[in-house]
């Protein structure tokens, strides 16, 4: 998993852009894309920091219990059933009567 470039040198791009440096020109001075130069100025603004937001986590799932029309692959569904409690086990409930 790719990592967040450091804290320190956010700060110092957010600092070129707002001394009046253009977001192309501190990008290119700092060797990093213009669009980050672009979102870490703009949180910066925002929250007042440009350090990153948490990186990974769950994701979140496909399936919901009254969810309806999706396609998705067994494995998926297989999860769900599993999550909701439910499985395929043979039990007294489902068997049938034996013969007389």
């Amino acid at each position: 998993m790719a990592r967040a470039y450091s804290l320190d040198l956010r700060e110092r791009v957010v600092a070129a852009v707002l001394g009046g440096l253009s977001c192309e020109a501190a990008a290119e001075r700092f060797a990093v894309s213009e669009s980050s130069a672009i979102k870490w100025t703009r949180r910066k603004r925002k929250t007042g920091s440009a350090a990153p937001d948490k990186m990974g986590g769950k994701r979140p799932r496909l399936l919901e219990v009254h969810a309806r029309g999706k396609q998705v692959c067994l494995d998926t569904l297989w999860r769900f059933l599993k999550n909701c409690g439910l499985s395929f086990k043979k039990n007294d409930l489902r068997r049938r009567t034996g013969p007389p």
